[in-house]
């Protein structure tokens, strides 16, 4: 999961880094795209856009994941992962990304322990708030990436 940490974080620096230097202009984060697009540099590959597009897939990715691990009470992590994976990110990675995921998940700890690093709860009940909650806050991303199209970027 350090991985997708590493990746998120990264997407939020570049988006934040962009935002301080015009709050105003920049107050929606839809604005930033916007601004890419009309100056045709939204598909560099350090665009606040790509940003935007894998922070996306990179969430959706979790919330598949944490949709599998509720709706699947027997997987294993590896298995929610590798499922959730398939479903999200897979057709958007060259076969570089799509092997260091494959080793990545060879090391992710098993349910037990992730429900662990979660911490304490009910987590069940704020796993299925977090999905039902935050999809489709991500599909309108998605949504307003394709009206801009860009919604259909490949790893570079």
């Amino acid at each position: 999961m350090a991985l997708v940490k590493s990746d998120v974080g990264g997407n939020i620096g570049r988006l934040d880094a962009k935002y301080a230097t015009d709050t105003t202009s920049y107050y929606l984060l839809y604005d930033i795209v916007r601004k890419e697009v009309a100056d045709k540099t939204a598909k560099n590959s350090n665009s606040c856009t790509n940003g935007l597009l894998w922070l996306t897939r990179a969430m959706d990715f979790l919330v598949e994941l944490f949709r599998n691990l509720l709706v699947h009470p027997d997987w294993t992590m590896s298995q929610a992962s590798n499922e959730a994976y398939a479903g999200t990110l897979k057709k958007w990675h060259g076969w570089m990304a799509s092997a260091a995921f494959t080793v990545a998940m060879k090391l992710v700890p098993d349910r037990k322990k992730f429900y662990e690093l979660l911490g304490g709860g009910n987590l069940n009940t704020d796993i299925e708030t977090f999905v039902t909650t935050f999809a489709p806050i991500l599909q309108e991303n998605h949504n307003f990436l394709k009206s801009v199209g860009m919604d259909d970027l490949k790893a570079s």
